[in-house]
């Protein structure tokens, strides 16, 4: 299986190294990795021509934003791709495992990832759900991003390019168009294949506050008539309902780890009362200790709770 790995670049010189280095040290060799300097400015490009390999090419365009980048990096012949944020890096095995746990039928497979902070621990996830994934994935964004993913060309190519409108969650209103051509299958262990460094700076964190990023994908998913063609009209509105309880929840979670703790329980009540659940009103009984609670107490506040 001839696996095409696309990363996109923008400033990213501390980290791109790393996320390189791992793709070189993959046990499976039949790989071309397309890296897109998406314009930047912090020496990135220089770090990137470091890396002497046939099999690596460097795209270099202006500033045009993620979805962009990883669009211009489908143009590679592959049969599966696979995309690798820039600060991130993948284990040794994570494409032999993932092309070993394709199985044909499949539009992509998925392994576990695991979390690392800026001091360099090591917080493992939950492995990623399987099967088909379209009813989850409208509630909420069921994967940390690209480089837990394998997915086979053909379903990539039915399922088009990323939304380069959207500024946050373009890969869940990607995952969820990719969920309508086929199931997920998944490497059933929990060894990650991918570690997700946690950095203030990330898009993540700035952009997870912000409710209007966060309607516009919103907004992305549930007006595509495809979406519609799979349930009910009351249906479709009573899991957008649950969408926008998922949302409030996460902006209320990022709002409380980083001490906006009145700003953040607004939301965390306001998901509560949309979708409540007993592990959430926990969470929201700690959310009022927050700013007397030790950093690993906070941490309770994570993804995909």
């Amino acid at each position: 299986m001839r696996i095409a790995i696309v990363i996109p670049a923008y400033n990213v010189a501390p980290f791109i190294d790393q996320a390189v280095c791992s793709v070189l040290a993959q046990s499976l060799h039949d790989w071309t990795l397309t890296v897109i300097d998406d314009g930047s400015t912090d020496g990135t490009a220089d770090r990137i021509a470091r890396h002497a390999d046939p099999r690596i090419d460097v795209i270099r365009q202006p500033n045009a934003g993620v979805s962009a980048a990883r669009n211009r990096g489908m143009a590679r012949d592959a049969d599966a791709f696979l995309f690798l944020d820039a600060d991130d890096w993948l284990a040794p095995h994570a494409l032999q495992t993932l092309a070993a746990s394709l199985p044909a039928n499949a539009a992509a497979v998925s392994g576990a990832h695991a979390w690392v902070d800026a001091c360099g621990r090591i917080t493992p996830a939950a492995p990623p759900p399987a099967g088909s994934l379209l009813a989850p994935l409208l509630i909420h964004n069921r994967f940390v991003n690209g480089g837990q993913i394998l997915i086979r060309a053909q379903a990539m190519h039915r399922t088009g390019a990323f939304r380069q409108d959207l500024r946050f969650g373009e890969d869940w209103e990607y995952w969820v168009r990719l969920a309508m051509s086929g199931p997920f299958a998944t490497t059933g262990s929990s060894e990650p294949v991918c570690f997700v460094r946690r950095r203030a700076g990330s898009a993540y964190r700035t952009l997870a506050t912000n409710p209007a990023s966060a309607q516009a994908c919103l907004d992305a998913i549930f007006s595509n008539p495809a979406v519609a063609t799979h349930m009910s009209p009351a249906d479709l509105r009573l899991t957008r309902q649950r969408a926008e309880a998922e949302i409030a929840w996460t902006i209320g979670r990022e709002l409380t780890r980083h001490g906006a703790t009145k700003a953040g329980r607004r939301w965390l009540r306001r998901s509560l009362t949309e979708a409540p659940s007993p592990r959430r009103l926990a969470l929201f009984g700690l959310a009022h200790l927050a700013p007397l609670l030790p950093g690993p107490c906070r941490g309770l506040f994570r993804p995909y709770e």
